[in-house]
């Protein structure tokens, strides 16, 4: 019997429209290095992962400068939503070798604070279990729901999970679950569409997306920071 492989899938196409940048978000220098450097770095320092796929847009013309001499794979064929790239990164999985049967961990790009540990306990958590699962973290503060731009209600908290990446699924399975799935803004919506409920693996408020102006300067202090440096700490 063949042991699943684990994967590693970026989807890097997006122009980070919402960042305020003049560039794609993905690149914009953060602590001495492109965002997305930092983000590859974490991944490449987990052993567990066979090989990282990063899907670029067909456009894309910045990526070999920004992170000079990356081992994995590069393909363009990013689509016009996180879904498609996704898709589209699937199916370069695939004739690259990758088979049904093994893991894609689907990782945002701008979340350029992962470290390796927090991947490596998705992996232990997911691998043995029959759907997958991804990181997380029990939602802290108090949550409104608006209506016209004022509180409409305040809803209970005790259940909800901030959704972060890792996303852990076998590569059949989600290939699957994106063909079926309309609108969805990650890969466990479109996993739980199908009646399937992702495990849910707790990690840091310290790995989130980086999307808003005031994000940039907030992660560049926390890559600057002591525990940041040096591989055997990211």
């Amino acid at each position: 019997m063949t042991t699943a492989r684990c994967f590693a899938l970026v989807p890097a196409a997006g122009v980070g429209a919402r960042s305020g940048a003049d560039r794609p978000k993905q690149y914009v220098p953060l602590a001495g290095r492109p965002m997305i450097a930092h983000t590859l770095a974490a991944l490449a320092a987990v052993p567990e992962l066979m090989a990282t796929l990063v899907v670029l847009s067909p456009t894309d013309d910045l990526f070999e400068s920004c992170v000079p001499g990356f081992a994995g794979w590069v393909a363009r064929c990013g689509g016009d939503s996180r879904a498609a790239s996704v898709a589209a990164g699937l199916a370069e999985l695939q004739r690259r070798g990758a088979a049904l049967e093994d893991w894609v961990l689907v990782h945002d790009a701008a979340r350029c604070l992962l470290r390796p540990a927090w991947v490596q306990a998705l992996i232990a958590a997911c691998v043995s279990d029959p759907v997958g699962g991804l990181l997380a973290q029990p939602v802290a503060d108090t949550l409104k729901q608006s209506r016209d731009g004022r509180v409409a209600t305040t809803l209970d908290r005790s259940d909800k999970w901030a959704a972060q990446t890792p996303q852990m699924f076998r590569l059949g399975l989600l290939q699957q679950a994106l063909q079926q799935a309309r609108a969805v803004t990650d890969e466990a919506s479109a996993v739980e569409a199908m009646g399937h409920a992702p495990l849910l693996v707790r990690a840091s408020a310290e790995n989130f997306k980086v999307t808003w102006p005031e994000d940039f300067a907030l992660a560049e202090r926390l890559l600057a920071a002591p525990y940041q440096v040096g591989p055997s700490s990211r």
